[in-house]
Order: structure tokens, then sequence, then C-alpha cells
């Protein structure tokens, strides 16, 4: 995912208010830990554009499985450190203020076992009584098959179309992303398959506390999906 695609995500998710979430991830931050500088890892970066506001308060750091996404955050973080692995099972051999995961990545997990592997992980990384931002993906209940999607980008030297339709198997939702690129070289079309678990609210919250955290759920959260709030207390693992 995102091989061919990267370099075009930021003009895409430009109606995206990164700022001003990163501000509302501050103030958290802020009230939890009061005046210290934290170390942060953002799990599912992307292309770092939370973290470039983020790095202003915090010792930040990044990781993403994309190895093109990550091309991209570094690009635009140059002072930062990122990590090439999988959210599910990374091990950087430190432990964390905060952790972040973000924008409903962590549907990408797409199973039970791997999102309870992954929330362990987390948990790991954590200090004691660090603190864990989790935006979810839709819960079953609020994903809507057999609706179609688009986002166009018209600018003088590039236009995009990027068109799908969702579909859902099982507990998974899933979606081809087809891109329609022009450039001043040539026109492209692209497409890329994405495949997301989707979880009840109920069953994170069971596995946050099984992996040894406190939970609190903001149902609007930073963007209106919500936002799991997560304090580490006790050493599980």
């Amino acid at each position: 995912m995102y091989n061919e695609t990267a370099k075009y995500y930021d003009i895409i998710y430009r109606f995206k208010d990164f700022e001003s979430e990163a501000a509302q991830i501050k103030e958290i931050i802020k009230k939890h830990f009061g005046n210290i500088t934290p170390s942060l890892l953002d799990v599912g970066c992307g292309t770092g554009s939370h973290l470039q506001y983020l790095k202003a308060i915090s010792n930040a750091e990044g990781l993403d499985y994309s190895e093109e996404m990550i091309d991209v955050a570094r690009q635009k973080n140059p002072d930062i450190t990122f990590h090439c692995q999988d959210m599910a099972d990374f091990n950087l051999a430190k432990s964390y203020h905060v952790i972040t995961c973000l924008f409903g990545s962590i549907g990408y997990v797409q199973t039970l076992s791997r999102l309870t592997k992954t929330l362990n992980t987390f948990a790991t990384h954590l200090t004691p009584q660090g603190l864990l931002l989790l935006e979810p993906w839709f819960q079953p209940d609020e994903w809507k098959p057999n609706t179609v999607h688009g986002i166009f980008i018209d600018e003088p030297h590039l236009k995009i179309a990027r068109v799908n339709t969702s579909f859902v198997s099982g507990s998974i939702s899933h979606f081809d992303l087809h891109y329609l690129i022009g450039t001043p070289q040539g026109t492209d079309h692209i497409c890329e398959t994405h495949e997301l678990g989707l979880f009840t609210h109920e069953t994170i919250m069971r596995l946050l506390s099984e992996a040894g955290c406190s939970v609190e759920f903001d149902k609007h959260g930073l963007s209106g999906r919500g936002l799991f709030k997560c304090v580490k207390t006790k050493e599980i693992f």
C-alpha cells in the first residue's frame, strides 16, 4: 500500500487539520504530564503530519510499515527518528511517555489476534503511567458497505481523481482505491487494496484493560472518530 501514491498523500488529505488535532494532543499530554518534555512515539505515523507539530513539545519518533510513507515523513521531519516496522510486533528496546496511533490506522491489524498483540506491544513500550492515545477505525455497525466515495484534486499541473466503493467481508472492511493521476508527463491509473478490521469499542477497551491500562473513551475525540485515552497502570508483560 502507498508504494506508488505516498508522494500524493499530503495533497489528497490537505482537508484534514493535522495542526488542530496535534494541538488537542498537546493539551492532553500537558494535562497528564505537566511541564516535562515527554518522549513520544507516533505509530502508523504515515507522512509525519501530526509529528510536524508534536515534535515541538516532545522528543518525538515515528513508526510505520510503509517505507514510502516513511521516506516522505523523513523529508518533512529530518530531525526525527523513524522506524519502519509492523505495529503488531515492533521492538524498539525502549519505553515512551506517550504513544499515539491515529486516523484509524489501528484497523490495519485486521484480526482480533493481531489487535491483541498490537495493544500488548504498545503497553510494553509505555513507561509506568505512560499515555496511549488511540483513534479507532469504524465499528462493525458504523461501516457502510456498498457506498461510493471520491476525492478530487484540481491544480494547474496536477489532477487526481480517487474513487472507491466500500465493501465488507465478515469482520473486514475493504475497498480498492482507484487513482487517476494526471501530470504534465502523462496520466496514470493506480489501484490499491485496503483491508481493515472492524472492532467494537468494547473489544478494544477490554484488550487495553487486559494489557494493563486504565481506559477513558472520548466519543468525539480529535476529529469526530472518538479517542481512547489510556494510562498504563500495571506491568502485565
